[in-house]
């Protein structure tokens, strides 16, 4: 199923327009990471994980807006992604409640910082930094393609700014929040982070 089916197959045919709106961004030529792919993978954690949400079908909508908007020069794209989600929510049959939930968990997805009893921000924050517990070869992959997405800043500043990222990440207490995706990704995900600070300090 092609990612515009699998929209429609959530959203209802009425909506296929928003579909191929959000595939059409997710295949902007400066993405290297965040592009259908990762949607993909996001989308897919996210059923997998279903069974811990308290709404999950509001979750699958956000994960499809979470880097709608995604320019890396712009430190509001989480903002922007979701007021683009509300804008295009207010052309369906979702009640305005609904729509405000879907934006407050696009939002999320700036800090991944889910509270307590947020089981669908947990749910779409594990989902959208699975990579960080992938294979270190798929790991490595991912760390590349965010050095291309940010070719145009200098070595020195990214990597100041990528190990200030990497330590903010460390110095969560967990950065998986479902029992599933914790016991999966949580302790090679902190490999995996160690090893790329290890390397930018190299």
């Amino acid at each position: 199923m092609d990612l515009v089916d699998r929209w429609v197959a959530l959203a209802g045919p009425h909506t296929r327009h928003i579909g191929t709106e959000l595939d059409k961004r997710y295949g902007e030529p400066h993405r290297r990471y965040h592009t259908r792919d990762h949607l993909t993978a996001v989308l897919d954690l996210v059923d997998e994980l279903a069974g811990h949400a308290a709404s999950p079908g509001l979750v699958r909508l956000a994960a499809w807006f979470h880097d709608a908007v995604y320019d890396p020069e712009r430190a509001d794209n989480e903002e922007r992604s979701g007021r683009l989600a509300a804008r295009m929510l207010a052309d369906t049959d979702l009640s305005g409640t609904d729509i405000e939930e879907v934006v407050r968990l696009v939002e999320l997805t700036a800090t991944h910082a889910p509270g307590e009893e947020d089981r669908d921000g947990q749910v779409l924050c594990d989902a959208d930094l699975a990579i960080l517990g992938a294979s270190p070869g798929e790991y490595a992959a991912y760390a590349a393609a965010v050095r291309e997405e940010y070719a145009f800043v200098p070595d020195e500043f990214f990597q100041a700014g990528r190990a200030q990222v990497l330590n903010g990440l460390l110095a969560l207490p967990r950065l998986f929040h479902t029992p599933v995706a914790r016991e999966r990704f949580e302790e090679r995900a902190r490999n995996n982070i160690e090893t790329e600070l290890a390397l930018l300090n190299a």
